[in-house]
This record gives structure tokens, sequence and C-alpha cells, in this order.
């Protein structure tokens, strides 16, 4: 099998024995002054943990991303995104810690040689060890080889002890295995039968939250815990067609307004749309919603009221996207998904904020033919397209720590298909996390604020009637693991999330 070239002799290198290829294909390379081979494919699937806690961490994560794809990694994957207490030495800054899984044509001594040049021109020095550092970039697997050199252990020789680099290493996994390389990767777990049940045995998902863990969302300045509370989404539409309030808010000073007593009532965010999303709608120019959009931003971010809170802008052009961002909004709120703007993603991706992902088929003015509303199984269906544009965004550069998932209530959907979405959120996820485990822990959005389906269940014809009925639905998604609500009427749903969450936090510590 030619998959190794001999090379001249240098310091470093590699000895393969008759037998270094075991039953599984896995390749175990070993260090020899005398016989120096290099790995000789076309490519490698490579897992590689990040590390920082000097300086602005989520900063050097981005400049190190972009480096290593300037040097030939090509990213594929992203995890989660975790804020840790320092292990080893103790009396030093916070960590944010994940890792990256991508594919690459340099050998491993190459690649280790990349990324030790992006630590050094980072800033990274030589320290105490284990103490401060701007980055640290190390590399996990590299393809199905284990490698043992003077310089280079491949699997890191100190994965299976530390809970902050197992986390994220299992986020780039599905729970399905999807290649013999993954399988591979399974195959050097010590002490445990696969990498799933190491985590187990470190804890599991237990740790999040506690022992000096959190997965965060890095959004505005902050790193947001969505999983401390259910958060609130108001909703403000600037459009005179909405379905629901269509024309109340057209003017700054009653748009303000709005946003005034939704914050009061415990709005976390506030979600801008200047263009009608409601069935058979009718797309406007980009112009047309900016000039909606951009005067109401600019006076809301004058408001002290709106200080420590989101702002969001539900739009499905990425110009759109672009000036918000640049007036203050912090989110990007898409109902295709990215699929109406081809720029979309790339724009997102170098705006560096949060994208949340909807479920939808066709646009607004064709998601409810009957074409759009065929499935075999709503959530399994719907969590197979959703993953197809998440999987998208990730490759365009939007990691997954700044995606948030919407399965889309009312949107190519009818009325049975909403209440299944709404009962069935755990099987979306559970869907997701056969292909991508980061994908399924990230924050789960759902929408079903004053819609048809609740005035057709509850015989409530006009949409300004069903208040009750969204609290409900609300409640149903929360208790079934939905994290951000969207809704009209905050005050109402508000106290509806402070009693799942009390209910959940009872659950959870039962």
């Amino acid at each position: 099998m030619n998959i190794f070239r001999r090379l001249l002799p240098t310091k470093f290198g590699f000895k393969i024995s008759k037998n270094s290829c075991n039953a599984r294909g896995i390749y175990s390379i070993h260090s020899s002054p005398d016989c120096v081979v290099e790995v000789h494919s076309s490519e490698q699937e490579v897992i590689i943990a990040l590390g920082s806690n000097v300086g602005n961490r989520l900063q050097n994560f981005d400049e190190a991303l972009h480096l290593m794809k300037k040097s030939g990694i090509q990213i594929t994957r992203h995890a989660c995104l975790y804020e840790t207490a320092p292990a080893y030495v103790t009396d030093q800054p916070r960590f944010l810690n994940s890792a990256v899984r991508g594919i690459t044509k340099l050998g491993p001594h190459e690649l280790l040689g990349v990324l030790k040049k992006i630590e050094k021109d980072m800033g990274r020095t030589t320290g105490v060890r284990y103490g401060p550092r701007p980055i640290d970039l190390d590399i996990l697997f590299y393809g199905k080889l284990k490698i043992h050199s003077e310089i280079l252990d491949v699997p890191h020789e100190r994965i299976w002890e530390r809970p902050f680099v197992v986390a994220p290493l299992i986020d780039l996994l599905g729970s399905d295995i999807d290649s013999d390389t993954v399988a591979s990767w399974h195959s050097f777990s010590k002490h445990s039968s696969d990498l799933f049940e190491l985590w187990e045995k470190l804890g599991g998902e237990s740790l999040v939250g506690r022992n000096g863990m959190k997965r965060v969302l890095p959004v505005g300045n902050n790193l947001w815990d969505w999983s401390s509370k259910t958060s609130v989404m108001g909703i403000l539409n600037l459009t005179p067609d909405s379905f629901s309030d269509g024309g109340k808010y057209l003017s700054v000073e009653a748009a303000v307004s709005q946003v005034r007593l939704m914050l009061s009532e415990g709005a976390d965010i506030i979600d801008f749309g200047a263009q009608s999303t409601r069935p058979n709608a009718l797309k406007i120019t980009v112009e047309e919603e900016l000039d909606r959009l951009i005067p109401v931003i600019e006076a809301v971010n004058k408001m002290p009221e709106v200080e420590g809170k989101l702002l969001s802008v539900d739009t499905f052009y990425s110009d759109v996207a672009s000036e918000a961002v640049k007036n203050g909004v912090h989110l990007v709120n898409d109902v295709s998904g990215g699929r109406l703007d081809s720029n979309m993603h790339n724009v997102v991706a170098a705006l560096r904020v949060p994208f949340i992902a909807m479920h939808m088929r066709g646009d607004p003015s064709s998601m409810q033919n009957p074409e759009n509303l065929q499935y075999n199984d709503v959530c399994k269906d719907v969590a197979f397209e959703l993953y197809e544009r998440l999987e998208e965004a990730e490759l365009a550069g939007i990691p997954a720590w700044r995606l948030i998932l919407d399965p889309g209530i009312g949107f190519s959907k009818n009325t049975e298909h909403n209440l299944d979405i709404l009962t069935g959120l755990t099987t979306i996820r559970s869907e997701i996390a056969r292909r991508s485990l980061a994908l399924s822990r990230a924050p789960f959005l759902i929408g079903p604020s004053r819609k048809r389906f609740l005035g057709e269940v509850c015989a409530r014809p006009a949409a300004e009637e069903r208040d009750p009925a969204t609290v409900a639905a609300v409640t149903t998604g929360v208790l079934n693991g939905a994290n951000i609500v969207r809704v009209h009427n905050v005050r109402y749903n508000a106290d509806a999330l402070r009693l799942c969450d009390a209910l959940l936090e009872r659950k959870l510590y039962a």
C-alpha cells in the first residue's frame, strides 16, 4: 500500500515496521534517526485543539483559524466554545477552549511546524508549562495514524485526562460513525471502548455548567451562557404588511416606544424585521428594507434601556445584514438559512456575529405551496434539511459556536407539522447529532407567536387573540428543549419562561 515515501534523513523521522498496520488499517509510526518517511497521501483528516487565556481570547481564535486556512488546512467542522477554569497551573485567567476538524495535505511534522509558527506569530513565548498563552494549538488526531517522535505524539498524550479537550473533541463527531477514520479515532481511546465512553467516564454533559466549564456563544462583547435561562426575543415589525402587527410601528417614535415596552417587560433580545415573511409576501428591495430599518436601529441604540441587551436583524439580504451590524446589531436572523442570498454565509462569516439559520422550503411567496408541505417524517426531514444549511454555513467560515438553529414553525409547515415540531424538538436535536454533536448542542430558537396554526387549533381567526395559545406553545417548546423564544407579547411569555426554567431546574437537580 503506497502511502509512504522515503525522504532524505533529518533529525526527526518515522520508522515503520512491517507489522505497523493493524486490522483496522491504523498505522503506528515511531521515531528513528536512520529512517525517515513521511505520509504520502493527497489528504489527511485532522483534529486540532485550540486554547487561549491571554488578550482577546475570541479574537485570538478567529485569527488562528484565519492563519490555519491560509497555511493549507481546510476547516470542515467546528466544536462548541467552552470557557473553562485553568488546569494544572490554577493561578491564571480562565481559558477559552474549542477544536476544529479539517483536511490537509501537510505531513504531520509539516502541520506541527505550521501550528508552532502560528503560535509564535501570535505572540506565544516559551514560559511556564501549562501557563498563560494567547493561543495554544495541538494536533489531537492525524488521519488514522498513531505517531510517536521526539517532537510529536498523536493522539496527544494527555487527551484522556482533560475534559476541556474531550468536550470539544466529542463535538466534532456525530453519534453515527461516518468513516473509517472516525472509527480509528474511537479505537485510540484509552481505558474505554470509544470516545463517547471516555467522555462519560470523565463526567460527560454533567460537567457542562459546573466544575468551571461553560458552553458559551460569543455575541457582542460577551460570552453568552444560553443554558442559564431561556431568553425572550421580542418582535419589532417595521412593515406595513406583517400578519400580526403590520403598520403599527412605521414611525421611529412608535418603534422606540414598543422597544422600551418590550425591554421593560423582560425582553433579552429585540428582533428588527423590515420585510414581511408572512405567507405569500412579496419581496421588497434592499434599499426599501434599509430605509425602514436603519433609522430605528440608530434611535434604539441611543436608548439607555438597551444597555446589556441584544439586537437582531431579521433579513435574508446580506447587504441588509452587513449594514445592520455596522449600525450596532449583534445577530443576523435569516428565515432562509442563507439560501435566498448566495453571499449571506460569507458576509456573516466576515462579520463574525452569530447567525440564526431557520428551516424553510422555497421563499415566503411559495413556502406554503403543496409541494413544500410534503414530509415523510417532519422532524427527521427538517433536521436533515436544516443540517445541510448549517453545514454550508460552517464551510463558509461560520463556526458552530456562532450558530443558532430554528426549525421554522409556520414556514413550509401545516398545523400538524407545527404541533409535531413543538413536541419533537428532541428528535430534531438527536437527528442532527447523528451527523454533528456540536450543531445539535447549539441554541434552539422557536417562533410560534400568534401564528395561523394556533388560530386553527383554538378557533381564533384574529392574530392578536392568540397570545394565550402562544404561551402554551412556547411552554411546550421550552420544556422540550428550546432556548430562545421569539414572541410579540413579551410580558405573558416572560412569565411562562420563568416557570419553565424553574421546572427544568427542579428536574435537573432532582
